[in-house]
């Protein structure tokens, strides 16, 4: 029998073969890779690049060991975990644990709760994860089967960034000199760039497919700091899933999906071999002022070939068309047809009242210029940073926030009144004020177990209006509303969903808008929520919840366990 801390046996897939029993091993270790003529000694987990997929079962209980063996510091997150009471495992530097340091390891032991899908584990710490990240692919329980046609095949599409040189010198420069970072040299398609970029036709992705059947995609943004764009020429895409939540199906040519988002698309073959071959593409949404990596990763789906046809060197390739770059429109409506599948089965549990509201605005600032240099930001004399109701947040660096916390040190690690709504008011959608500088600080909300919470995330236009793919861990949460302009508290809530919103752990806010978010503070612990842009994440685009233990038993964050890092 399966006690209540020890679930059914867990099942992981690494290198193609089911390994029982399980107990995988991540080993963090180096890999030359070679793309676009330029060979790096890249960090990957078990010499993969992308990494090995982590296949479980809903209910299931999940142990990986990792283990260290590069010179960087390292964390892993399960992104979109809930992480039920084990915090400990959820992974981001010095908000839960501190890193894992160079031959050292640490257990991450979490149980998967009412979740099946689609999510994605990557690193943690500074911009590590541009190479070490892979899928989590959550199956149904035993004999419970898809709300929707059971596919033929599975396939998950990562979306990745490839630098020619090493991406932590590229936001150590930056952070240093205050400029934006220099940007990616190509996207990639499960680590391919495809045959659009130099020196990189032999390095594209190839699905092959057969005619009249349905396969499911998992299409995962694992991309630093895009937004991307996804469509497959001549195919229709039915959506079925959003961040392992099911959604109402929907038909779409053109999918956007922000970085640690993950959408299961259904792919319906046609019906008989065509004479060609298709592009299957991924370009960014772009809405900011700064500079960005504009081009086109492209695999290409290719159906397997009768043997009386010709070769497929002979087959047209016909390609997608994608939106304009900065298609913020189109982006508004695609986000506007998710919603949660809501039927007897997968029912949602909204939360109706409101007991706490609080109202932050995300975007851009400045920090002065050290005294006696000249830096690159805005003006010579000031840096980029970002933030939250004007604080960007200093992670610290002794201990982890989580530990300070849960050993009553929490004096000079962190402070409890991150403001509930901007200090200075402004017409945040309109002419930005004179005075950019933010607040440098640890500050957090601390909230009661079971609280209703309602966060409204509003975009600013200080130094230029932009999207921002905000990832709350340790929940889901409901997307009851979204808009443009400055948000209006006296007529927006009239038009919120509280029927059938989409339940997701990262959302786009839309630059110039807003998004409207409910959840019901029911996982003790300290749960990070940032822009999964990584450069606004570096530039302090972060914040953290406090969230107090309940009275029952199952109630209560647990106790750290032995091998947690030490800073």
């Amino acid at each position: 029998m399966d006690s209540p801390h020890f679930p059914s046996v867990l099942r992981v897939l690494l290198f193609g073969f089911w390994v029982l029993p399980l107990f995988p091993e991540f080993v963090v270790e180096y890999l030359n890779v070679t793309r676009l003529c330029h060979t790096r000694n890249i960090l990957s987990v078990n010499g993969k690049f992308p990494g090995p997929r982590l296949v479980a079962r809903e209910g299931d209980r999940v142990v990986v060991k990792v283990v260290n063996h590069v010179s960087n510091n390292v964390t892993i997150h399960w992104h979109g975990i809930r992480q039920i009471t084990s915090g400990w495992a959820d992974g981001p530097a010095y908000v839960t644990q501190c890193p894992i340091q160079t031959n050292q390891s640490y257990t991450y032991n979490f149980t998967i709760v009412g979740q099946r899908g689609t999510l994605l584990w990557h690193a943690h710490i500074s911009w590590l994860r541009a190479t070490i990240y892979g899928p989590i692919i959550i199956l149904p329980k035993h004999n419970e089967s898809y709300p929707f046609q059971k596919p033929y095949k599975e396939i998950p599409i990562l979306f990745g960034e490839w630098f020619n040189v090493d991406p932590e010198a590229v936001i150590s420069q930056a952070l240093q000199t205050g400029g934006g970072p220099n940007v990616s040299d190509a996207y990639t398609i499960n680590g391919l760039p495809g045959p659009l970029y130099n020196c990189s036709s032999k390095d594209t992705y190839t699905l092959k497919v057969k005619p009249g059947k349905t396969y499911l995609l998992r299409l995962i943004n694992a991309a630093l700091n895009e937004e991307l764009f996804f469509s497959i020429a001549n195919h229709t895409l039915t959506v079925v899933e959003a961040d392992a939540k099911y959604t109402k199906p929907f038909d779409t040519d053109t999918l956007l999906i922000a970085p640690g988002q993950t959408t299961n698309v259904l792919l319906k073959t046609k019906p008989y071999f065509p004479n060609a071959s298709y592009q299957m593409a991924a370009r960014p949404y772009f809405t900011g002022r700064g500079t960005f990596d504009n081009s086109t990763t492209a695999g290409i789906l290719v159906y397997t070939q009768p043997l009386h046809h010709s070769s497929l060197k002979n087959l047209t390739l016909l390609q997608p068309t994608l939106p304009p770059i900065n298609a913020t429109n189109f982006v508004a409506n695609f986000t506007a047809k998710f919603r949660s599948l809501a039927n007897a089965k997968f029912p949602v549990s909204v939360p109706q009242k409101v007991d706490r509201k609080f109202f932050f605005t995300v975007g851009l600032g400045t920090n002065p210029c050290p005294k006696n240099t000249t830096c690159q930001g805005p003006s010579n004399s000031t840096k980029f940073a970002a933030s939250v109701n004007n604080i960007s947040f200093a992670l610290p660096s002794s201990i982890s926030i989580m530990q300070a916390y849960y050993s009553g040190q929490a004096n000079g690690v962190f402070k409890t009144d991150f403001p509930a709504t901007p200090l200075n008011p402004f017409n945040y959608t309109g002419t930005p004020p004179n005075n950019t500088m933010v607040t440098n600080d640890t500050k957090l909300v601390v909230l009661k177990f079971n609280t209703s919470v309602e966060v409204v995330l509003q975009d600013t236009s200080i130094l230029g209006a932009e999207s921002h793919p905000l990832h709350l861990h340790g929940y889901d949460f409901f997307i009851v509303g979204q808009g443009f302009g400055n948000y209006d508290p006296n007529n927006d809530p009239a038009k919120f969903n509280l029927v059938d919103p989409v339940e997701r752990n990262t959302a786009g806010v839309p630059a110039g808008g807003w998004i409207a978010f409910r959840f019901k503070a029911d996982n003790p612990g300290v749960w990070f929520m940032h822009c999964h842009l990584d450069v606004h994440t570096s530039w302090g685009l972060r914040m953290a919840w406090l969230v107090l233990d309940g009275a029952g038993p199952n109630q209560k964050l647990q106790p750290p366990p032995s091998d947690l890092p030490k800073c």
